[in-house]
């Protein structure tokens, strides 16, 4: 921090201060001719003080970066895959109660032989984290590349 008075402003403060006053324009807090007031007063003015006089009336500038969208916890892969999981089991429960409907009564739950395992198996890998971090399979193949050029035969 600079505690002598009348420090000399660099053209580089200036040109921050340019930057703020434009933010400040498209913002609606100033109109054309009071910014091209102002600005012709930042380039005229010599010290920091007076730099600091030409925003005095202007809020601070505000650090807008957007949030990041956060990540969902599964990928969009298994999402899909989960969808056509879904569809899959709607389609042979109906068929099985089609079935059972024109034979009279519940025949044998035979879609449980489809929606199951398949089910089994896209749980697993949804609690587990299995094929949800990026670069797996990449990782996966270096290692076989690895253990093959190992293997003398």
């Amino acid at each position: 921090m600079d505690i002598a008075p009348g420090t000399r402003a660099s053209d580089a403060e200036r040109n921050a201060i340019v930057a703020q006053l434009s933010t400040h324009l498209t913002e609606g807090r100033l109109d054309l001719a009071e910014y091209d007031q102002r600005v012709a007063k930042v380039y005229e003015t010599t010290t920091r003080d007076d730099l600091a006089l030409v925003l005095s009336d202007l809020p601070a500038p505000v650090d807008r970066k957007p949030a990041p969208a956060p990540k969902p916890r599964i990928p969009v892969w298994q999402r899909i895959e989960a969808g056509s999981w879904l569809g899959v089991s709607i389609i042979v429960l109906v068929i099985w109660g089609l079935i059972s409907l024109t034979a009279g009564e519940l025949t044998y739950f035979w879609p449980m032989w489809v929606i199951g395992p398949w089910g089994a198996v896209l749980l697993f890998r949804v609690v587990t984290g299995w094929e949800a971090t990026p670069g797996t399979s990449t990782h996966l193949r270096q290692l076989r590349k690895q253990c093959k050029s190992a293997d003398p035969h």
